[in-house]
């Protein structure tokens, strides 16, 4: 899945200007995922992104979808893939760890440690 477009027209945007219903779309592998993520995200890992896209349906149609990682590389080409087959989606600026420094929420899976940022 390479960007079909230069990361310079990805559309961008900060963690601290995310509505607080943002549709989150964490496109992290699992061990990221389940250290630490955002409550109502949605987990699809880059590489199994064109395959299980369908599952973004649940989305609301009229918002982008904000796409997250660890740093925003991975979330960068998501986004580019996803407005390349027709989807309007935004990359998040930093990833999760900007998610983190931003005090936003997070859980974790395993629930005898505290939610991070892996």
């Amino acid at each position: 899945m390479e960007p079909v477009v230069s990361p310079a027209e990805i559309p961008t945007a900060e963690v601290r200007d995310l509505p607080a219903d943002v549709a989150l779309l964490d496109v992290r592998e699992d061990d990221e995922w389940a250290a630490g993520h955002a409550p109502a995200a949605v987990h699809i890992p880059l590489g199994e992104l064109p395959a299980r896209v369908g599952e973004l349906s649940e989305f609301p149609e009229d918002n982008p979808v904000y796409v997250i990682c660890r740093s925003g590389g991975r979330s960068a080409r998501a986004a580019a893939w996803l407005n390349a087959s027709g989807w309007d989606a935004v990359n998040v600026a930093g990833g999760m760890g900007a998610w983190a420094r931003e005090g936003r929420r997070m859980v974790s899976e395993n629930p005898d440690s505290e939610p991070e940022v892996l």
